[in-house]
């Protein structure tokens, strides 16, 4: 899912070749979009990635500018002429032109990368009147030799057949190894060098997959067709570039040497931005740094009227900034608990939340002030489903795969905190601000807790050797980062105890995740966010509740997201048989915020309901209950000593491990597959037995949200 889609798109074509454009226009939280706003163009590179590389910029420099991208001729959704003629590069310069005449735009920033550069040079130096200011990232311009151990290798030559058959290193980079040889093991090869940086693998999988999508004999021509980068009269010709520019190069670019963006902010007399230690892509791999320089420099180029407020410390009310997971409602309730017992240490709190649907229909309801900011956000809710198979969410690939969405929600943020005070903020969960404070340190000006209530990404068993690889990559990235910046947290949290910690290890050579854990966190114990039914209290919920002393009510529920619906669809198959074998059952089937109640069948005995924002009171008023393996609700099922089966997802490693070994250890739940849920005699007959079950379980801890509000006071 993408984090933000084009307000307008279409093609022009040229001689007969079709080009694909986007627009976005500037709008902040759903305002129609800004006509003063600057135009910035961000030009395509070389056609073996398309557009989509600026995907981490795209909705960032929407929400204050207006954005134009096209797919370079060979790429993405353009046109794949046939013939080197039709990818020099005085076409993608015209390109660029009639792209700008389609969108009516008269001026542009114009934002270039490698092979771009070239391109948006020509641009302002033939078209000056278009280009308002240039911006040159790991610019492929030919003004230095090139790297040594790449100019040894001829695209040309055709190599021996025994190099052909296994060629090495940039040997790789070979018209007829791209041609006959292994072209997927170029395109890991180059991409590996090109996104160089430690841990990124998601990175490379994107422009690999990029990169399959145009055929190696197009790729060939246009290898063959550039000649800019190679031209000595382009080179002196740069000089003539009249317009702003700022270079941004990194220091251990494996493409292009680092020279070449020195000495481009020398012949145009730029600004040149080093990024230390960082590769050839820097807007892939460092996306914060790149789009706030991008959007520092339109801003100096297009100067526009601005207004800020600074209140004196001394009159700083005293506020946090909560951040709660739209992934299931499970973490607003508890975050509630903590915000409303943190009140109660400090009267004098103010707390804004920034967070998604369905969490700000529950926060509104609760009397909360929901940030505006938050309208800007991508929904993290909308993507998990889109990713979601029949009971089947892959949850850490549907994490990375979510990498633009938690860049565009992390800008939103570090907007958020640039322009308002806040002396805490608390992160429940929040990948994005966790991972890309991690990455850009100096962006804290607050305290910061973290809460969690699972550590360590771990692998699925049918993702093999690979699966592992990756898990353990992305856990040494986090374990690299704590140990970097542990100032960072003021407060690590897990909700929950040690022991609910799985005894299982980050992966190959990295420590055991609950060893790791106790060192790093502190433990506030489960944070339920209601009190548990006391003696008698149940009968009176009951009767609230419309429900009678001789019913045995079962409560079906889901979560907030759309991915349970197959289950409840499974349980109302077996609802028949269920009732025969216990014909006291009645069913209440909750399908949350965004599963349509119309869209599931009708059975006897059974109630459909949407979203229920007391869900937890039914819960707790049932006899047994049929759950996915969300940690909430099964915890919340375990608080109240109810009976219950839990299905976790397929491919959720959170519920197939983190979850299940907490609910063992309580000795709360059975867990049932998929399959078995299938299967609508097995399911009942494990209904029926699970009514009949004595709860013997350990008693949940109840003060969970009383010792984390404790951990966070002093930090207010």
């Amino acid at each position: 899912m993408r984090a933000r889609t084009p307000d307008a798109h279409g093609f022009v074509e040229r001689d007969g070749v079709r080009v694909g454009y986007e627009v976005f226009e500037a709008a902040d939280a759903g305002d129609p979009g800004d006509p003063a706003a600057p135009t910035v163009l961000l030009m395509p590179t070389w056609s073996i990635v398309s557009s989509r590389s600026w995907k981490a910029q795209v909705p960032y420099l929407a929400r204050h500018f207006r954005v134009v991208t096209f797919d370079g001729r060979g790429s993405g959704v353009s046109d794949r002429p046939v013939g080197t003629a039709a990818y020099v590069d005085a076409e993608f310069v015209a390109d660029a032109l009639a792209v700008l005449d389609a969108t009516e735009t008269e001026r542009a920033v114009v934002v270039g990368f490698s092979c771009g550069v070239p391109w948006s040079l020509l641009l302002a130096i033939e078209a000056p009147e278009r280009v308002l200011g240039l911006v040159a990232i790991g610019a492929a311009v030919g003004l230095v030799p090139g790297l040594e151990e790449r100019t040894r290798h001829a695209f040309e030559e055709r190599p021996a057949d025994e190099e052909l058959a296994k060629p090495e290193s940039w040997a790789k980079y070979n018209r007829h190894n791209w041609l006959e040889g292994d072209y997927d093991a170029f395109l890991r090869f180059f991409f590996g060098r090109l996104v160089a940086e430690p841990h990124s693998t998601k990175q490379i999988e994107d422009m690999v997959g990029w990169g399959h999508e145009i055929p190696p004999e197009r790729l060939v021509e246009t290898e063959e067709a550039r000649s800019l980068c190679r031209s000595p009269e382009f080179a002196r010709r740069i000089a003539e570039v009249e317009t702003p520019v700022l270079v941004i190069h990194g220091d251990d670019d494996r493409i292009r040497p680092y020279a070449e963006g020195v000495h481009l902010a020398q012949v145009t007399g730029g600004t040149l931005i080093t990024v230390e230690g960082g590769g050839h892509a820097p807007h892939a791999r460092d996306p914060v740094l790149v789009n706030r320089l991008l959007k520092d420099f339109v801003d100096r180029v297009v100067p526009r009227p601005t207004k800020r407020t600074w209140v004196r410390a001394v009159r700083r009310p005293k506020r946090a900034l909560y951040l709660s997971s739209p992934i299931g409602l499970g973490h607003a309730r508890r975050d509630l608990a903590i915000a409303d017992q943190l009140r109660k240490l400090h009267p004098d709190l103010q707390v804004d939340w920034l967070t998604q649907e369905p969490v700000t229909s529950m926060l509104r309801a609760a009397g909360e002030r929901v940030h505006p900011a938050s309208a800007w956000l991508a929904n993290e809710s909308a993507h998990i489903e889109d990713e979601a198979a029949e009971h089947d969410l892959h949850a850490f690939q549907a994490i990375r795969r979510m990498d633009e969405i938690l860049v565009n929600n992390f800008m939103v943020f570090d907007d958020l905190v640039r322009d308002q005070h806040y002396d805490l903020v608390i992160g429940d969960e929040a990948w994005d601000v966790d991972y890309f404070l991690h990455e850009n340190p100096e962006r804290k000006r607050f305290s910061y807790a973290w809460l969690t209530d699972f550590v360590g990404w771990l692998p699925m068993p049918d993702g093999g050797a690979a699966e592992e690889a990756l898990t353990a990559d992305y856990n040494a990235e986090m374990i690299e980062q704590r140990a970097r910046y542990h100032r960072l947290r003021d407060r690590s949290l897990f909700v929950g105890g040690p022991e609910d910690v799985v005894p299982a290890g980050f992966g190959a050579g990295l420590p055991a995740i609950r060893e790791w854990t106790e060192a790093n966190f502190e433990f506030t114990g489960y944070v339920t966010g209601f009190e548990p039914l006391g003696a008698g209290e149940r009968a009176l919920l009951r009767a609230q509740l419309g429900y009678r002393d001789d019913d045995l009510l079962c409560v079906v529920t889901v979560g907030g997201s759309g991915v349970g619906a197959p289950l409840l669809q499974r349980v109302l198959d077996a609802v028949p048989a269920a009732r025969r074998a216990v014909p006291e059952l009645k069913f209440l089937v909750v399908c949350g915020p965004r599963i349509d109640p119309a869209s599931l069948p009708r059975r006897n005995g059974v109630k459909v309901r949407g979203f229920l924002p007391d869900l937890h009171r039914h819960l707790g008023a049932a006899d047994v209950a049929i759950v996915q393996g969300g940690l909430t609700t099964c915890m919340e099922l375990a608080t109240h000593r109810v009976p219950f089966l839990y299905v976790p997802l397929r491919h959720h490693f959170e519920q197939n491990f983190h979850v299940r070994h907490r609910l063992e250890r309580y000795g709360a739940g059975r867990c049932l597959s998929y399959d078995d849920a299938s299967d609508p005699a097995l399911l009942a007959e494990a209904l029926a037995a699970e009514v009949r079950r004595t709860p013997d379980w350990l008693p949940v801890e109840t003060d969970g949200a009383v010792r984390a509000a404790a951990l966070l006071a002093d930090l207010l």
